[in-house]
């Protein structure tokens, strides 16, 4: 089953002109200054804005698993995960809006004719779709999202795919006639670093960039820029020598600077956010990392995107 949380429309930093970005709900990956913690889980989950919450009970009152509790009267709400069955009424009851479900099944057929919607505007700014996350190849059904590129294919849709790149690469290979552009994260070059930061080492990761452009894909390679984790002049360095020893020239890259917009979901979602000693990169430092990567011949570097 593969989870959507979001289909958003005119997104403009996705890919190249004005597209409809998917997002797949569920990521191997756990990225410290993750701003989207609500696709890091593959299933469907409650969550919950405490600052809205007035303590009215009518929640409670429409729990058929006694999942919500309040400590005293005028209290906020508390929701037991284990006894939660996602089953929305609380959500319908809660006349504050404090309470939504995220992530729901979409049958392809389905996403498609949303898609199609906007169609003129793909073909008037250069535009199409993109599929994201989460991540969109660690998919459960990886098999459901390969007929939904296909589908946008035979509409005349322009499919990008936002990665990780952390997944096995078979599922590269057989999204790649379908694929038009892949927004291939590369975020810490040091496997230990990259460990610690994001969960996971990253030999699958730049073993799949490489066969990739090989297999001439077209690559945007995206750069999260955190200052002190991927925001030095060392990992960027080592990002060029990966680059020039394997023969990759991504048609274009970006680099992304770190913002913590996202910070504020993790208290509905009842977690800590991780990244709380990443900072903000100043605009100095990003022009130049831009400068580092034009002085070593690449091409078509920007920042954001």
């Amino acid at each position: 089953m593969n989870v959507i949380t979001n289909i958003q429309k005119y997104s403009i930093h996705d890919g190249d002109g004005i597209r409809t970005t998917v997002f797949y709900k569920g990521c191997p990956l756990r990225c410290e200054w993750c701003h989207n913690p609500e696709t890091q889980r593959f299933q469907a989950e409650l969550q919950f804005d405490r600052e809205k919450c007035t303590g009215c009970r009518r929640c409670q009152a429409a729990c058929p698993s006694g999942a919500i509790s309040f400590d005293e009267p005028g209290a906020k709400a508390k929701t037991d995960p284990e006894l939660c069955q996602l089953c929305g009424r609380c959500v319908d009851r809660c006349v504050n809006e404090a309470r939504e479900i995220i992530g729901e099944e979409k049958p392809n057929k389905e996403l498609v004719r949303e898609l199609m919607k906007d169609q003129i505007f793909y073909e008037q700014s250069g535009g199409g779709v993109t599929l994201s996350g989460g991540e969109v190849m660690a998919q459960q059904d990886f098999d459901k999202v390969v007929d939904l590129a296909k589908r946008l294919c035979r509409n005349g849709i322009a499919v990008n795919i936002d990665t990780c790149g952390y997944a096995p690469y078979e599922r590269f290979r057989k999204i790649l006639p379908y694929t038009d552009v892949f927004l291939y994260d590369v975020k810490v070059m040091d496997p230990e670093t990259h460990k610690r930061v994001i969960g996971t080492d990253n030999a699958l990761i730049l073993e799949n960039l490489a066969n990739l452009s090989r297999d001439g894909a077209r690559i945007y390679l995206r750069i999260p820029t955190i200052p002190g984790i991927s925001g030095t002049e060392e990992n960027m360095a080592a990002v060029i020598d990966f680059l020039n020893s394997n023969g990759i020239r991504p048609a274009q890259i970006n680099l992304l600077p770190y913002h913590d917009t996202g910070k504020g979901k993790y208290a509905k979602l009842g977690r800590e956010y991780p990244g709380g000693e990443c900072e903000v990169p100043s605009d100095d430092l990003m022009e130049k990392f831009v400068k580092q990567f034009l002085d070593a011949g690449f091409q078509n570097v920007v920042i954001g995107g």
